[in-house]
């Protein structure tokens, strides 16, 4: 048990690390952006005087080593800054979009993780037959369109074509749980086919991998079918490797929403970056780069944490 806490605490610490070099690497970024938050503001008619009164007042015509402390330090005590472009809040802003990614995620997860590894026990039980070929066909197919087109069609097909769905994904606070859902539909879809071909062909490597074990050729000896041998043998030997992609997927449908949100107008994190990421608002653009790293970090952390647990070969230097 004190082992497993030694290795857990090791991750913990190595992700803070990670985390505190991506926060100096999203600072350097936003610094080398083009344009000027201030000149945006302001307009092109602005005096040379007045930009540079704006610049001291946003705090801009301090060092850069300066203005990193300051938003580090802010960050840790919870103050995320406030927006230069409307003058809010960031981490205010940020909470009930925050909690809309989640929400999108969390549901287009529910649907995604059970169904990617029921088909690939499918595939592994039907081993280069039909169904396999059909499903690892399709999976392939999903791989090969980008995000942005699975959602363009989606859109097309259910919202204009057959009109099941909103093209727009409008939620508000206290909007109904069933009319939310109804507006969710589409990128939660488009979301779970991003995702989907990757657990699945995953969760069929993985087990098969098992499957060519000694002990599971001994439990096919004994006369056990193919899917008690998998339930039984294989799956149990090969959640470690499946739970780590699971959870690596969970990170990209949380960081990967950008794309997705914008399609659909759907107010949550990913659309709010690039609403400020136009404006060259600064502060918002490093806000949510660094939640988007910390929670990708933090699952990273998660799956580790369950390989470990799930696979007692891991807890041993050898």
């Amino acid at each position: 048990m004190g082992l497993v806490i030694s290795l857990v605490a090791q991750r913990i610490a190595l992700g803070a690390l990670l985390l505190l070099a991506v926060s100096v690497l999203i600072f350097a970024g936003t610094q080398i952006l083009p344009g000027d938050v201030a000149q945006a503001i302001l307009g092109q008619s602005a005096t040379p005087e007045s930009l540079a009164n704006l610049r001291e007042q946003l705090g801009l015509a301090a060092p850069a080593y300066l203005r990193y402390f300051h938003w580090l330090g802010g960050v840790l005590t919870g103050d995320l800054g406030t927006a230069m472009s409307s003058g809010q809040d960031i981490a205010t802003s940020i909470r009930g979009r925050l909690w809309n990614t989640l929400f999108l995620a969390f549901w287009a997860a529910i649907v995604a993780v059970p169904m990617a590894i029921m088909l690939g026990l499918i595939a592994v039980r039907y081993r280069n037959g039909g169904a396999d070929k059909l499903i690892s066909g399709l999976a392939l197919a999903s791989t090969s369109f980008p995000e942005f087109f699975i959602g363009y069609v989606l859109a097309y097909l259910f919202a204009v074509k057959f009109q099941w769905f909103p093209a727009i994904s409008t939620v508000y606070e206290g909007m109904p749980f069933g009319e939310r859902m109804q507006a969710i539909a589409l990128p939660a879809t488009a979301l779970t086919v991003g995702v989907l071909a990757h657990m699945m062909r995953m969760t069929r490597a993985a087990i098969l991998n098992v499957m060519q074990s000694a002990y599971v050729e001994t439990a096919e000896l004994k006369g056990l079918s193919v899917f008690a041998v998998i339930r039984k043998h294989a799956l149990p030997n090969a959640i470690a490797p499946i739970l780590n992609v699971v959870m690596l997927n969970l990170a990209y449908l949380i960081v990967g929403v950008v794309v997705v949100e914008v399609i659909f107008v759907y107010p949550g994190m990913g659309q709010y970056l690039v609403d400020h990421v136009t404006k060259r608002d600064v502060p918002v653009v490093q806000a949510v780069g660094l939640i988007f790293a910390a929670v990708y970090i933090s699952l990273n952390i998660i799956a580790d944490v369950a390989a470990i647990v799930a696979n007692p070969r891991l807890r041993h230097s050898k």
